[in-house]
């Protein structure tokens, strides 16, 4: 018999010890209102003399993603509740147990250094998820299975009884297996515990034995709440209806209608089959398991009775609803600081969780939509089921398996039987199941895993292959297609589409450089920490390297919690991170938890995942993006509407910009085809990925020329618009403010100095009221570009998108001085708090990073600007707030090598004499012709010195921290003498480096 998901539900260690023992909370997440809670040595599963466990703020509560996972597991108990037995033999089960897709939680949590002994436990969760794999309530029961939890720390069997149950916020009741019903009741009850609530989950009707019942019947009677979801085939079991009774009598019903409406549940509907929903699962349902008509509709009627409560988990709300349940429950038990803490995250979801406003004009990729669906969850459901699609056939073979696996040739029999079964049925959802070794994937055991196994015909030139496959129902999804074929849009309304499925849509830059520092920007939206603490001398002095794995490993927690995310990672360029190499799925959570991963790429395959390789649009769905609606054109024209799209490349980009020009100007296709094909190409020379395509694409390189055409016409030969497009070449892959954007494109040097000078005197005459044209113009412009599908607007006020295929352009056709325009604008007019990425593309420019070349000069004063008001600022920000250790240094490495190299051509003897002053007095530096200008280089040097030393001794590196804090003191001492406060200050890091270094030298040697 095929084993389908819903049968049996996973219950690993870590989730009973949370369940039954004590969940931890954060104090500041529970007012001073909050109902009491029972401790952890009145806990029926923790021991009087258990060790307690204490979090602090940063660290939070491990209960948010250690309690209860819902999932599917054939291989795991049904059985939800430790025996005594069991939890002696704690370490013996453990060797028995299937993996969990968290179980690495609790390794990580032990590396926590931040605990506060101030912060107790001050809650508790009891939890307990029993299913049977029989439909029925009555009829045969499987013998559970007995299996020790642990969670890392040691237990000491106790008595049941001798333990009682004191207090529980919310009881939450489901019925049923379906798995959309786990994912909901997961997500609900883990938003519930992240929020301070304890809870108490269970489904009766799978509780084994009195023991298990009792518990359960005591949370019911000390719960605050019950919350009762509701599906239709609730009103067939018993337990479901004693507890709609139980609670409404104690005037505490929390009704969660899944898949209904109030309006669905109405006892003479039901009794006499009414509509379409009741047809097939109404009827007078008590006598399917024995009850008593009365009870049946006094509970039923009940429901109706609930009016404050009116909470309705449709398809399209599961967000809403459950962060409208936690909010009214928070109100009801007094937690209005919860209340407040979700109205200012709505808020800034609202503005913050899409970078793009949805596409209207979206067409087409209805199959790659479910099959995104499909591949995530498992099944399709909804409106996406009209849109199902057709597996293509595969050859089942033995090395179809990612890993090694010595039941393969049993697992794929199962397998094969299991669809054979499914496909019997219908729609029922398809859940793959592979082992834990199947599906391993992460971290650094990704290179041992990646077997090369061999083909089924292993002849004397048999290649090897590496075993790759669509993971179904694991939660990751890979996206590939060429730059420009509709990736991102893709991603995007998959998002919007599907948004209510999650906590919320966490959108990440995959571009190299830029990745790890948008993977770490995550931190405001999950709330959690990630700075560098302060070295406190008592513990050990951890390297650069492990600071910023733990900053990763936060974030990376905090997306293991058993509630949703959606992480999309648009336009991955490398496997790897520009900066360290590491391989970047080491950011990610381990696959199959809550948290789904979908990601963009060119690459051809990311990891040994396959990817949902990305077609071009069909010729309907092409013509009907560049038509539009409204427009009729004769055969002729679409017959060149037809050849646009074929030497367009049929990517998407281009087809939208012809799209726009045929809908902006009055201009024909025919005639637009004749302007594109005699616009003349510049010479241009092409390397890198993207040669290729730009090299057998010249007629998309000719639409774009078009376009500046029309800007340059409209706007004069100097047009805002296209210099706002040659200066985005420059700017980081992110949102460009247009206010920034405008700035460095009116920076961009003229090719014809004469007028420069007459140019600048009309600007001085009008500065009045140029401020209001310029801000006239920057609007125009924009819009100009938004209209013509050159860029794209941002959720962001004020924000644009400029196509990447389009600054790569635009970058090789640009005008000398367009790098330094936008450095110039960036310096002036940037903030590190809110253009952090465009200010790293200016030191991208500026320094050289890695094998790069400088792109731009500065002089000595815009050096030291540079230094003093964004470098520094940067670099701090980078290190202390995101603990990204190496970054920094690097930052302020090659800015010290830019001071001393402007030193050194300061100190350089002057030749020329017209640099020699009018009394012929010979000057022989340009230190002595300008030596406060040289003074401020050198002090400046001196602080980059000492910020570069402070921050080596929190990674403990003393050796270079030392030398570099002398060097710092030297020049101060030269320059301002022993008794100014900056070179006492430099003395007291000195002091305090030396005493550091001696006391890890005492703590070594000891």
């Amino acid at each position: 018999m095929p084993l389908e998901s819903g049968d049996f539900v996973r219950m690993d260690l870590r989730e009973d010890s949370s369940r039954f023992g004590l969940l931890p909370v954060t104090t500041s997440r529970i007012s001073s209102s909050s109902s009491a809670f029972f401790s952890a040595n009145q806990s029926p599963f923790f021991s009087p003399r258990s060790p307690t466990c204490q979090v602090s703020e940063s660290t939070r509560s491990d209960a948010q993603y250690d309690s209860t996972h819902l999932s599917g597991d054939p291989l795991s108990s049904s059985s939800g509740i430790p025996d005594p037995e069991s939890l002696a033999n704690t370490r013996d089960a453990l060797a028995d147990m299937t993996r969990d897709p968290v179980s690495g939680i609790a390794n990580d949590f032990q590396k926590f250094n931040r605990i506060s002994s101030s912060t107790g436990i001050s809650s508790s969760t009891l939890c307990i998820y029993n299913y049977a794999h029989d439909r029925g309530y009555s009829g045969f029961r499987e013998k559970p299975r007995k299996h020790g939890r642990s969670h890392g720390m040691s237990y000491t069997p106790v008595s049941v009884s001798s333990c009682k149950l004191r207090s529980c916020d919310v009881f939450i009741g489901l019925h049923g297996r379906k798995p959309s019903l786990m994912r909901f009741a997961n997500w609900l009850r883990a938003e519930l515990e992240v929020q301070g609530m304890s809870c108490f989950v269970s489904d009766r009707a799978r509780c084994r034995n009195s023991r298990k019942n009792g518990i359960v019947d005591r949370a019911m009677d000390v719960s605050s709440f019950g919350i009762v979801i509701l599906t239709k085939k609730s009103f067939r079991n018993p337990y479901a209806i004693e507890e709609l009774q139980y609670f409404e009598s104690k005037k505490n019903l929390v009704p969660v209608f899944f898949d209904l409406s109030p309006d669905d549940c109405l006892v003479r509907d039901i009794i006499e089959k009414r509509g379409e929903l009741w047809e097939k699962h109404g009827g007078e349902l008590w006598h399917l398991y024995g009850g008593l008509e009365n009870e049946w509709k006094e509970a039923v009627n009940g429901i109706s009775r609930v009016d404050e409560w009116k909470l309705e988990a449709q398809e399209g709300n599961w967000r809403d609803c459950i962060l409208r349940a936690v909010t009214l429950l928070a109100l009801r038990l007094g937690r209005r600081s919860v209340v407040e803490r979700l109205t200012k995250w709505r808020e800034m979801v609202e503005k913050e969780e899409f970078p793009f406003p949805r596409n209207e004009n979206f067409v087409g990729r209805k199959k790659e939509l479910s099959e995104l669906e499909f591949i995530l969850f498992g099944d399709v459901s909804g409106n996406s089921e009209r849109d199902y699609f057709e597996l293509k056939a595969r050859p089942r073979r033995k090395n179809l398996t990612v890993g090694r696996n010595k039941s393969s040739s049993v697992e794929e029999k199962r397998r094969e039987q299991q669809w054979d079964n499914s496909s019997e049925k219908g729609k029922e959802p398809v859940v793959w199941k592979e082992s834990e070794r199947e599906i391993e994937m992460q971290s650094g055991d990704f290179s041992r895993r990646q077997h090369l196994v061999k083909p089924k015909s292993s002849g004397r030139y048999g290649k090897r292959k590496r075993s790759t496959k669509i993971l179904y129902g694991k939660g990751i999804a890979c996206v590939s297609g060429e730059s420009g074929i509709g990736k991102t849009e893709l991603l995007l309304e998959f998002a919007y589409r599907y948004h209510q499925r999650y906590k919320m849509v966490l959108w990440i830059g995959g571009e190299s450089r830029y990745i790890r520092q948008n993977y770490l920007n995550l931190r405001s939206f999950l709330d959690v920490d990630i700075g560098v603490e302060n070295y406190s001398g008592k513990s050990r002095i951890r390297s650069f390297e492990e600071q910023e794995e733990e900053a990763i490993s936060k974030v990376r927690k905090e997306l293991l919690r058993n509630i949703p995310f959606l992480v999309v990672i648009d336009n991955l360029e490398s496997e790897k991170d520009w900066w360290d190499h590491k391989i970047v799925m080491d950011l990610l959570p381990r696959f199959g938890g809550e948290t789904h991963i979908i990601i963009s790429t060119r690459l051809p395959r990311v990891m040994n995942l396959e990817p949902l390789k990305l077609s071009y649009l069909s010729a309907v769905e092409a013509m009907c993006l560049m038509q539009g609606s409204d427009k009729d054109y004769s055969i002729a024209e679409i017959d060149a509407l037809r050849v646009i799209e074929e030497k367009v490349g049929r990517l998407i980009l281009g087809l939208a910009i012809v799209g726009a020009i045929l809908s902006e100007l009055p201009i024909n296709p025919s005639r637009l085809l004749d302007t594109i094909n005699r616009m003349p190409l510049r010479e241009m020379s092409w390397s890198g990925r993207e040669a290729h395509s730009m090299r057998k694409n010249t007629f998309l390189l000719q639409l774009f020329e078009v376009c500046f055409s029309i800007f340059d016409h409209a706007d004069g030969p100097r047009s805002l618009a296209t210099r706002m497009v040659q200066a985005s070449a420059w700017f980081a892959p992110a949102a460009i403010p247009v206010s920034l954007l405008a700035l460095a494109a009116q920076k961009i040097p003229e090719k014809h100095k004469g007028t420069h000078l007459w140019r600048k005197l009309l600007s001085s005459l009008s500065c009045g009221l140029s401020s209001s044209y310029t801000k006239r113009s920057e609007a125009e412009a924009s819009s100009m570009l938004l209209r013509f599908n050159i860029a794209r607007s941002s959720t962001k006020q004020g924000y644009v998108h400029v196509n990447e295929l389009i600054k790569l352009y635009a970058r090789k056709r640009g005008v000398a001085g367009v790098a330094q325009a936008m450095v110039h604008a960036v310096i002036s007019r940037g903030s590190v708090s809110h253009h952090s990425e465009h200010i790293w593309a200016a030191c991208f420019l500026l320094f050289g990073f890695g094998t790069d070349p400088k792109a731009v000069e500065l002089k000595v004063s815009e050096l030291l600007y540079l230094v003093k008001q964004v470098v520094l600022p940067l670099a701090i920000r980078t290190f202390i707030t995101f603990s990204r250790c190496s970054a920094a240094l690097e930052l302020l490495r090659l800015c010290t090598n830019a001071l001393e190299a402007a030193d050194q051509a300061f100190v350089t003897p002057v030749e020329k004499w017209m640099d020699k002053s009018l009394c012929w007095r010979p000057i022989q530096t340009n230190a002595q012709l300008n030596p406060y200008l040289w003074q401020e280089l050198a002090l400046s040097r001196a602080t980059v010195l000492e910020t570069r030393a402070k921050l080596l001794l929190r990674g403990g590196q003393f050796d270079i921290g030392d030398d570099l804090i002398r060097k710092a003191i030297f020049i101060r001492t030269s320059i301002c003498g022993d008794d100014h406060p900056d070179t006492v200050s430099a003395r007291e890091t000195l002091s305090k480096l030396t005493r550091l270094q001696a006391n890890v030298q005492i703590q070594n040697s000891s």
